[in-house]
């Protein structure tokens, strides 16, 4: 019942981010079109779309990551190999994001990444790769079979 608590908890905490991510990137977006900026001859209208392009393309990243700990929450399963790939894409974002914003934005912005780094990494470890079960014999190859040590049967 927690690994489900975990799965949805995450997957709030993603979405509550991506969130976030494109406010503050509309925030940038509307201060380098206010400032009229440029950056060593960039046209400024570029920056303000890059920056528009890359809070929304990152949100709606974390928004897919969300979404595949949700469906991960509500069905009890395992994510499959690729929505697997996304969280751990988004686990490796998380940390060294995490660390940057140590040394730019401050301890309060490191605590709340690593926090959902966490969650992210629970997931995955608690939602680890599910052997199914055959029901032949579930606690192993038998001593005699073709696993047996040197190939020979005991006696």
């Amino acid at each position: 019942m927690t690994h489900r608590v975990v799965a949805v908890v995450a997957a709030i905490a993603l979405l509550l981010e991506a969130i976030a991510l494109v406010a503050v990137n509309g925030i940038l977006a509307t201060v380098i079109d206010g400032q009229n900026m440029s950056l060593d001859g960039l046209d400024p209208r570029a920056m303000v779309m890059g920056t528009w392009a890359a809070g929304i393309v990152l949100g709606l990243y974390l928004c897919g990551c969300a979404l595949v700990c949700l469906l991960t929450g509500l069905r009890d399963q395992a994510p499959s190999r690729l929505p697997r790939a996304l969280l751990i894409g988004a686990g490796v974002v998380h940390g060294v994001l995490g660390a940057i914003a140590a040394g730019l934005v401050g301890w309060g912005a490191f605590a709340s990444l690593m926090a959902v780094l966490g969650l992210v990494v629970m997931v995955l470890v608690v939602y680890g790769k599910r052997e199914p079960q055959t029901g032949a014999n579930p606690s192993g190859p038998r001593a005699d079979g073709p696993g047996a040590p040197n190939g020979v049967a005991p006696v």
